[in-house]
């Protein structure tokens, strides 16, 4: 049953989304660089859902499918749907009810992805459509990604119109963020390649909930991928993530392996996954599989969703698990959440001075030069240009 968009626009209101025809807010309500009223207004709106045909699914007898773009492998039946409720069989053929239509737009900073070693300073062009592969009961956007696709307002957008309007605004990035990108994996794609083709890049902000095929193809258009690493046991992400941990790791090995930008980002929760052995053994997992070099942001929950009952993290606990993981020999550790945290800087992993200064989303001084550090010269990893 919908929620109606009176009732919807409130709960936005509530939990920090703003999505209306007068403006264009990100989902996690920090105004930025939001695009004006007035070329908001003028947004065409979707009529109706999409009916484009969906990659990576096999038919089956009887004229049912299984999915084939994230682990759960969604055996479906003729007019019923996927667990993302975003894909539906029609008469045994697969179809995405999202292309074309992002449910939020936002240009935002690069560091609110975050993303802390890519073009640091710059702007991305941010959209999702509404829909979601798991059910985090910590989701801070759960009113568009624990949603139907009817139950929200949608704009009307072509990957070419997508591509055009971050070039208008010079965003040298579009970031597919808030709800989770592979539920809308065709748009994603196809929005990659159009903005290629102006000299935009694209980097998706995920759970990293996706098959090792489907993954492997999307690579060949992203330019980094930042993964929200939820725990590091399976049991988490049974009863809070609904979802599986190994294919996220499989997942993250591949992105690594395939040669693309990464970065990590680890939510810390009181008491649910923020036990230290648990990220000692998360540390030397990265460590053996990723390498010293991948970064890794702890941040702070807030309580949000179905976990209200939790107080938000102390920053002792943040400030611990931060000195655990460098201690383990990761090179790029930060706290994220906490504005002026001196964990929010980069520093020289060879002498120790900072490379970039942050707080919050502003940036201060940036010491790197043709990639490396501007005072010994030690080679910091990341695109930076």
């Amino acid at each position: 049953m919908g929620i109606g968009r009176r009732k919807f626009l409130i709960r936005c209101t509530e939990c920090g989304v703003g999505i209306t025809l007068a403006s264009i807010i990100s989902p996690s309500g920090f105004s930025s660089l939001s695009i004006s009223s007035v070329r908001a207004a003028q947004l065409p709106r979707a009529k109706g859902l999409s009916s484009v045909e969906a990659r990576h699914y096999k038919k089956l007898e009887n004229k049912e499918i299984e999915c084939g773009i994230c682990p759960r492998k969604c055996k479906v039946s003729p007019l019923e749907r996927g667990y993302c409720g975003t894909r539906e069989n029609r008469d045994g053929v697969y179809h995405t009810l999202v292309y074309s239509r992002p449910c939020a737009l936002n240009i935002d900073p690069i560091e609110k992805k975050p993303l802390f070693h890519f073009l640091p300073g710059t702007t991305a062009f941010s959209l999702a459509t509404a829909g979601c592969n798991v059910n985090c009961k910590f989701c801070q956007n759960w009113d568009i990604s624990q949603v139907r696709p009817e139950q929200v307002d949608n704009y009307l957008l072509k990957p070419s119109e997508i591509a055009d309007l971050a070039y208008q605004y010079s965003t040298p990035t579009i970031a597919y963020t808030y709800s989770e990108p592979v539920i809308f994996y065709e748009y994603m794609y196809d929005c990659a390649v159009e903005g290629h083709k102006r000299g935009i890049r694209s980097v998706m902000i995920s759970g990293g909930y996706i098959q090792s095929d489907p993954l492997k193809e999307l690579l060949k258009v992203l330019d980094a991928v930042k993964i929200d690493l939820k725990a590091f046991t399976e049991s988490f992400y049974r009863d809070y993530v609904h979802g599986e941990l190994k294919p996220v790791l499989d997942a993250i090995k591949i992105i690594r392996k395939e040669g693309k930008w990464l970065e990590l980002v680890y939510l810390v929760i009181p008491t649910l996954n923020d036990k230290i052995e648990d990220i000692k053994r998360m540390s030397a997992w990265i460590l053996t599989e990723l390498g010293p070099d991948v970064p890794i942001q702890f941040t702070r929950f807030h309580p949000m969703y179905l976990l209200k009952n939790l107080p938000p993290t102390p920053v002792s606990t943040l400030e611990k698990i931060h000195s655990t993981a460098k201690s383990m020999g990761l090179h790029y550790v930060y706290i994220g959440n906490v504005p002026g945290n001196k964990a929010e800087n980069t520093y020289c992993p060879n002498c120790g001075k900072i490379l970039i200064q942050r707080t919050g989303y502003s940036i201060g001084k940036i010491n790197i030069i043709d990639s490396k550090c501007k005072f010994c010269g030690q080679e910091i990893p990341g695109i930076w240009r």
